[in-house]
Formats: structure tokens, sequence, C-alpha cells
């Protein structure tokens, strides 16, 4: 079930199930334009939750985003309404598979995507490395594993698998234009005039942070030696981190964590001079919009070569990394703790210059 998948035709009607999380849909966006290309005329139609839906929804290359409501299928079923449950889903199904696909591409490869994909009723289904029994559910698995450095490999991979030109690979986010307008209120709002740099310090697991005195050090340095505003993003829970943040720097940065919406940074990004960030959907985003970004890698290191000329990455390796979800450092880090705010700044200095020129 695995190597090239020769396609007797081109299709008609593609499905992509990509769930979760929001930096491997950003990531698996760089698909779209390989697709839009290979078959124009083409309906591609993308599967994932509810709350990644607004980042693809306002893209031109998709001919529609359906949003899978499954948190609320999930609290309906906790509190007894479990016939409202089910006939929900059912009538989401048989609209699904009413779209007719001759296609569907499981990226995420796990038994919650590949179950959807099979309920599409495509005759081909293509998992990408499929585990957790989905490969059953599959007419067809390319496996992840190859040996490249650049962002989006596995996706690259898929594409080729498929016959289809991976160089035209290129993270497609589209920003509507409410979000550009409330982005710039949020801004605003803040006292955020000029030109400004972004900064994404968090993410879901603690080993892939960077040390917060070290944020704030970073924020004075760069509002000092570029005059630019640091404005600190993040989610609703990242708030009163945030602004902790930016209460020690002396109020250089600015913290809009928890006060804009996944698209409204997105909006952020784009029109700033640079993003700094570790190994989270918003570093990805940096990218994803071509903004000039420095991310700051250690336990993790999903990709060396960033695919963008106005990208680079910081990654000291040591023996006992990228320890992913297992770190061995009783909560020390070590390997952050190796990008010292000079290091950092100076890179920074760097990418600004490259940008520049």
């Amino acid at each position: 079930m695995s190597g090239t998948l020769l396609l007797p035709e081109a299709p008609r009607r593609v499905l992509i199930v990509r769930l979760s999380a929001i930096g491997d849909v950003i990531m698996s966006s760089g698909l779209i334009p390989v697709l839009h290309a290979a078959w124009p005329q083409a309906d591609i139609v993308w599967l994932t939750d509810e709350g990644n839906a607004p980042l693809l929804s306002h893209n031109p290359r998709l001919a529609a985003v359906l949003a899978l409501p499954r948190r609320r299928w999930s609290e309906f079923w906790r509190s007894g309404r479990r016939r409202e449950a089910a006939g929900e889903a059912l009538q989401f199904v048989r609209a699904l598979r009413a779209r007719r696909f001759d296609l569907a591409l499981d990226l995420q490869g796990l038994l919650k995507s590949g179950v959807w994909t099979l309920l599409c009723g495509a005759s081909r289904r293509v998992g990408l490395g499929s585990r957790e029994g989905s490969a059953l559910l599959m007419s067809h698995v390319v496996g992840r594993e190859v040996r490249d450095d650049r962002l989006g490999k596995e996706y690259r991979l898929l594409a080729t698998a498929l016959g289809l030109d991976a160089e035209r690979f290129a993270m497609d986010v589209v920003t509507a234009p409410q979000d550009d307008l409330r982005a710039r209120a949020a801004l605003d709002a803040a006292g955020v005039v000029g030109d400004y740099c972004a900064l994404a310090p968090f993410t879901t697991r603690p080993q892939k942070h960077w040390l917060d005195e070290r944020w704030s050090q970073l924020g004075e340095r760069l509002g000092a030696e570029h005059g630019w505003r640091p404005v600190l993003l993040g989610g609703p829970a990242d708030r009163e981190r945030g602004q902790a943040i930016a209460d020690a720097s002396s109020g250089a940065i600015v913290s809009l964590a928890g006060r804009t919406s996944l698209t409204e940074a997105a909006a952020v990004i784009r029109d700033a001079r640079a993003l700094i960030g570790v190994d989270t959907g918003l570093t990805h985003l940096g990218i994803a919009m071509r903004t000039p970004t420095l991310a700051l890698f250690g336990s993790t290191r999903p990709y060396a070569d960033p695919g963008a000329p106005r990208a680079r990455v910081l990654y000291h390796a040591m023996p006992c990394s990228p320890c992913r979800r297992r770190p061995t450092c009783n909560g020390r880090y070590d390997c952050m703790r190796l990008h010292t705010v000079d290091s950092v700044a100076q890179a920074v200095a760097r990418l600004a210059h490259e940008a520049d020129s």
C-alpha cells in the first residue's frame, strides 16, 4: 500500500482531511498550490475542526472549507443529548457524501481523521503515515519517513507520490478584509504606531518555550536597536503570562495575547518587520505570511530549512535532542537556554539586513 500512486485520471472533486492542530494545518496548507496547479478544474475541499476553519475559509483556491463541530457533538453526548448528536453527525455525513469526492487525502494519519476520510465516500483514499489502524481504511498509504530538512517535508513527499510538482509547495493562508481592519484596530488601541515586530513565545509544551525573562530583554533590545515596537501574540490561555513578559520589559513590549483571533494575528504578523517565535503555529504562520521569521527550536526541530529566503532556524543540537515529548533534563530545558539574548538579537539583525537589502 506504499510507493507511487498512479491516478487513472485527474480527480474532479478532492477532499483534504486535516482536523488539527493549528501549526499542522498551516504547514499542510502548502499542498493547496500543488493540487490547484496540477488539477485547476478540480473542486478542492478541506475538512477541519471548527477552530481552524477561519485559516482556510478565504482561500480562493479552495472550493469550500467544511468545519467539523466535534466539540459541539461531544457536549451534546456528555449532556445526554445523544440522539441529537447522532442526528447532526449523520446529517453531516450525508452532506459530505453528497459532494461525491473521487479522491480523499488524509494528511493527519490518525483514526479520527481516517474515519472521516472513509465516510466521505471517495473510492481513492490516500493516507499519509496512517497509524492507529487507519491504514485499513485507506486504499493507499504513503509513509512519512523522508530524509529532508525542509519545512513540510512529509507533505512534499505526498505530492511526489501523487506524481505532482512538490516544488510548488508553499504555505497558503489568506486573511479576510475584516481581519486586516480588526488587526489594525487592535494595534492602534495598544498604541502601536510605525514599525513593529511580532513575538510568538507560547506553545502547548513547556520544553519548547524560551525563558520568559529573555523575551523581555529581547524586546528591549529590538526596540533600542531597530526602533521596532515588539508585539507579543498568543491565545486566550497565554494572556496573563504575555502581560507579565510585557510588564518586565520596561514598557518595550505590548501584549496582544488573547486579544486577537487567529486570523487577526495572521494579519498582524503579515505587516510586521519580523517575527521571532518558538515551535508554534504562529511561527509557521510568519513564514506563511512571507514575514522575515526567526524560529527558536530545541526539544523539537520540525525543519532546518524553512524553504523561504527570509526565514531562519536557530537550533543547537545536543546529545539528548530532539527529545520531543520526553525531556530528560529535569525541567531545565538546556537546549532552549543555549539561545541567548545576544545570539537571538544578532540573528534578528542579520535577518533584517537581508530583508532590507
